[in-house]
């Protein structure tokens, strides 16, 4: 095949295809080791996590204080430099504004839902917060076409709404399993960056191969993304649970996971957010055992590993 101008590889690919050609897989050593390397890759600090909101008891519509957001927020300010939140209202919206006073940027993500009242407020709050300084990137909706609450013309309105309502050095775009991007092209395009969700745990994936696994849904979105920054939203695996097909939640699975997917997306230049920061009870409704079970820390807001 000759070679055509359009063809050539953006440095983000080039950067992706370098790192996967030399990788540094977590060898099969003492789990004292593996604590090791987790606590060195703490001290040193990493690129993002999600914020987990709720304690026992507590579920999304619940209003969360100020003062429970400062408290797990200092809690993750020593080992990350930015922070993702979900949602802009009922106590959410003290996460970029505390993030900020702390120094930590943020990916403020607006909630989007079949509830069209609810849906307005987001997107004004998440406006009002961009045009105030505490948005680094705005998120419009996160797996909406996933879970079919809303037409995709009017998510899209809904993006092109904020992008111009906001300052046009804050990046716009939308999180939704790595595959949506390449399945929707005019959603894709619309974005200032895109923003992939990639998790091999949730495709049944073994935990020997999870690695590469996530590797190959960036690689997706990455070719969807046609030149555009492509940044990994959520990526994690579970500490406890019931097994998904071959993906067996166990901590020294989890373990292992955190620390391939820090070591790679270091060598890679891979800007990733890592699901989750705490346990979160609330969760097991939704997504069965599993589902509490995806922090960093517990839901005590102990350090697992």
């Amino acid at each position: 095949m000759s070679f055509r101008k359009e063809q050539q590889i953006t440095d983000q690919q080039e950067q992706f295809f370098a790192s996967i050609q030399n990788l540094d897989f977590v060898p099969e050593v003492p789990i004292e080791e593996l604590h090791d390397v987790f606590n060195s890759i703490m001290k040193e600090g990493f690129h993002g996590i999600c914020f987990s909101m709720y304690e026992d008891g507590q579920e999304p519509g619940d209003h969360i204080t100020e003062e429970q957001v400062l408290r797990r927020m200092k809690i993750l300010q020593p080992h990350i430099k930015w922070v993702r939140s979900f949602s802009c209202i009922e106590g959410n919206e003290f996460v970029p504004k505390i993030a900020k006073d702390l120094g930590i940027k943020t990916l403020v993500g607006a909630w989007i839902s079949d509830d069209k009242e609810k849906n307005r407020k987001e997107l004004d709050a998440l406006i009002e917060m961009a045009n105030n300084g505490l948005v680094d990137i705005a998120a419009v909706g996160n797996e909406v076409l996933y879970r079919n609450d809303i037409p995709l013309e009017e998510l899209k309105a809904h993006i092109e709404e904020v992008k111009r309502s906001i300052p046009s050095h804050i990046p716009v775009g939308y999180v939704d399993a790595y595959y949506e991007f390449a399945v929707h092209p005019d959603l894709t395009d619309i974005c200032d960056v895109i923003l992939s969700n990639c998790y091999p745990f949730w495709e049944k994936c073994h935990h020997e191969y999870s690695l590469t696994h996530m590797q190959q849904m960036y690689g997706q979105a990455l070719n969807a993304g046609r030149g555009k920054k492509v940044i990994i939203t959520e990526t994690g695996w579970p500490s406890k649970g019931e097994n998904l097909g071959g993906a067996e939640p166990s901590a020294e699975n989890a373990l292992k996971y955190f620390i391939n997917t820090q070591l790679w997306c270091k060598k890679a230049g891979i800007e990733s957010f890592y699901f989750s920061s705490f346990d979160e009870s609330w969760k097991v409704g939704a997504e069965g055992i599993v589902g509490a079970y995806w922090g960093i820390w517990d839901k005590k807001e102990n350090l697992k590993y």
